[in-house]
């Protein structure tokens, strides 16, 4: 205990499950190749498997195990159950009490019917995830007993997977020696021999709702297995999300505008709906979190359309280098000053870039370049944005590869009234299915 206490005059290692779940992550990347799924222990488990699942692009999923207590003291655990008829008891505990086997079949009983209700309650109508022969990942935020993980463990073991993985950020060292032989591996960030309160190793150890869990879960099926990368350009890493779907017929890396990012509304919708269309996307922040912190006071990296062409083409370098994308044809879609960035790349990679696709964009700030472009180009500017309709106009003059200029009726330069961010995703996606996978998405 003098060590815990010594531990907590600093700061706890977790801002919160988040963050540890982030951290976690990084010591499941190996995993990433084996296309896992992920289980959660509810509730809060699941915001940290939430990190996990969108880091190795894996679904996301909750198991539901229910601690038995003891007679009048039900926080105290002498057990657990979990699905498919699966009870695990702490024979010692059980026995040193003196619990009546009576009182054991009726807390089972209620426990078990709790599992099953708070299933049903998580996972709405959705069917179980095919297990038997995959590399299953089992997540809580931490493991004091660990009851509750053995019992949901075994009920996992008999469903078959290939590889069964017990992740947690902070296990108590007795624990781990003792869940460690029953999976194939037990991941935990930290093992103290003095564990206290699992609250005690998180700085916000907030309780999490049922409508968190849910929310997550949803979140988890509509990003689609997406999953957070780092991607070298040059002498930077950038940070992105790549998502790619099952015989995805080409990829489209973003170019975001100024002051944008991989987590712009706009683009993530134009994303989802390539997605739909068939085809991966990576959405990349052009900046490191620095310059950003630098350019927020002067602007002019956001506007160095040479630099983000270079970003671009690291970019493009790496998802050819990538196992799940080396295959695929490049698009660029580019926003703003990303779209004049995406050009000056296209012209300078003519071999390596199938399809340009501008929402917004600024080709004039790659006058120079676009006559050099081979890549099929199209424009897409709203009606209301008179002055970058001049701008592309100008500049459809200038390009000599097949091109474009679209004008949506209605829309000014954010695409914000209702339904014209759906006309440039349908543009977009069109454009792109031609260009890069003229198959892709036709049944």
């Amino acid at each position: 205990m003098r060590r815990l206490l010594s531990m907590l005059q600093g700061e706890p290692p977790f801002e919160d499950r988040e963050d540890a779940g982030r951290r976690l992550a990084k010591r499941l990347a190996r995993y990433r190749e084996e296309r896992p799924v992920v289980f959660a222990l509810p509730r809060g488990g699941v915001p940290v498997g939430y990190e996990i699942s969108r880091s190795l692009g894996a679904p996301l999923e909750v198991f539901v195990a229910r601690k038995l207590g003891a007679p009048g003291q039900p926080e105290f655990g002498i057990g657990a159950v979990a699905p498919g008829g699966v009870r695990v008891l702490n024979g010692n505990v059980v026995e040193r009490l003196g619990i009546p086997a009576d009182y054991l079949e009726t807390v089972t009983r209620k426990e078990t019917a709790e599992v099953e209700r708070r299933l049903r309650h998580f996972r709405g109508g959705r069917p179980e995830p095919e297990v038997r022969g995959r590399t299953v990942i089992l997540v809580d935020d931490g493991l004091a007993t660990g009851v509750t993980a053995q019992a949901a463990v075994e009920a996992l073991r008999r469903l078959e997977p290939r590889r069964l993985v017990l992740a947690a950020p902070v296990c108590a060292a007795q624990t781990a020696e003792r869940l460690g032989p029953e999976v194939d591996e037990l991941v935990c960030l930290t093992e103290p021999p003095d564990l206290g309160a699992i609250g005690f190793w998180y700085r916000n150890f907030e309780q999490t709702s049922d409508e968190e869990v849910i929310g997550l879960l949803e979140r988890a099926r509509l990003e689609g297995g997406e999953r957070a990368v780092e991607v070298p350009a040059g002498p930077v890493e950038l940070a992105g999300n790549l998502c790619v779907p099952e015989e995805a017929g080409g990829v489209v890396l973003f170019a975001h505008g100024s002051g944008s990012g991989r987590h712009s509304p706009r683009n993530r919708h134009v994303a989802r709906v390539l997605g739909e269309a068939g085809l991966a996307t990576l959405l990349i922040d052009l900046l490191t979190p620095d310059e950003e912190e630098v350019d927020r006071e002067s602007g002019h990296l956001r506007f160095d359309v040479g630099l983000l062409a270079r970003r671009l083409a690291g970019a493009t370098h790496w998802l050819r280098q990538n196992p799940d994308t080396r295959d695929l044809p490049v698009g660029y879609f580019g926003a703003s000053t990303g779209a004049g960035a995406a050009l000056i790349a296209a012209a300078e990679q003519p071999r390596e870039v199938g399809a340009v696709v501008s929402r917004g964009g600024r080709p004039d700030l790659a006058e120079d370049t676009l006559p050099l472009v081979e890549a099929p180009t199209l424009l897409i500017v709203g009606s209301d944005d008179e002055p970058v309709i001049r701008m592309n106009e100008k500049a459809l003059g200038r390009l000599r590869a097949e091109k474009r200029l679209e004008i949506v009726p209605g829309a000014g330069h954010l695409f914000e009234e209702p339904g014209t961010l759906e006309e440039v995703a349908r543009l977009a996606a069109g454009w792109f299915t031609r260009h890069l996978a003229p198959d892709a998405g036709r049944g």
